[in-house]
């Protein structure tokens, strides 16, 4: 067997609980950029302790807004690509317990993905630090995108802020519980787009391992766990994902 899509193939049908753990390379093929990437990368030429940090965004609420901008206006127009379609139909088959994601595009949930554990928030709300009034996100980002001036709260003036994870702050409890306890009960995790290098997400692949867990990784660059991985494709997971739900969709 030297096909990498039927090695995938064979080790997620022999699998009893599979679970996906992605990363900005899955939302790359929609057109969202990520992190770290030389010249397109979102921290390219910033400080994220200035911009992407609680403190920061407390001090100069404008800062971090500046720096949203680009993300804003392209998560909100972005589109699931087949990779996200692939995982939706995967856990539709009920060969795939829950998607653990890095990503705060909420494109795994628009693509239909039921059972998704945001580690870093999302955008589909936003909080007032001043009153902790919730609102929808969308019409939020929305007007921000149209007048550039800093959201604030209908109720009491406050700054809103997006209910995404800043440095600083703890990852949301409830998601990380349930997304712990994903990773000791399952026996493969599907890795998919994520350099591995931002704890503490990055710690749920490690737990997964010393439970007893295969690891499967779909990357376009190596990662520090890939000597750890029971299998390692480096390649585009728009086309990875696709090719292997087909495959599987003809064993069921």
């Amino acid at each position: 067997m030297h096909d990498p899509i039927d090695i995938l193939a064979h080790y997620v049908s022999q699998a009893r609980s599979v679970i996906a753990f992605t990363g900005a390379g899955i939302s790359t093929p929609s057109g969202i950029p990520d992190f770290r990437s030389p010249n397109s990368g979102l921290w390219e030429g910033v400080d994220p302790l200035e911009v992407a940090s609680i403190y920061g965004f407390r001090q100069n609420p404008a800062g971090f807004y500046r720096w949203v901008y680009p993300f804003a206006r392209i998560a909100l127009n972005a589109k699931p690509n087949p990779a996200h379609f692939a995982l939706a139909r995967l856990e539709a088959l009920g060969k795939l317990k829950c998607v653990i994601t890095q990503n705060i595009d909420m494109l795994h949930t628009r693509a239909g993905s039921k059972t998704v554990y945001e580690l870093h928030g999302h955008m589909r709300e936003a909080t007032c630090i001043s009153c902790f009034t919730v609102f929808p996100g969308e019409p939020i980002l929305e007007q921000f995108l149209e007048d550039h001036l800093v959201p604030r709260c209908s109720k009491c003036g406050g700054v809103l802020k997006p209910n995404v994870i800043l440095f600083g702050e703890q990852l949301p409890y409830r998601e990380l519980q349930a997304a712990q306890a994903a990773a000791r009960s399952a026996d493969l995790m599907l890795i998919i787009g994520s350099s591995l290098e931002v704890a503490p997400a990055s710690d749920l692949p490690l737990l997964a391992l010393h439970n007893g867990a295969k690891l499967l990784i779909v990357n376009l660059e190596t990662t520090m766990m890939d000597h750890q991985s029971s299998y390692v494709v480096h390649g585009n997971c728009a086309e990875i994902l696709p090719a292997l739900l087909d495959r599987l969709e003809k064993t069921v």
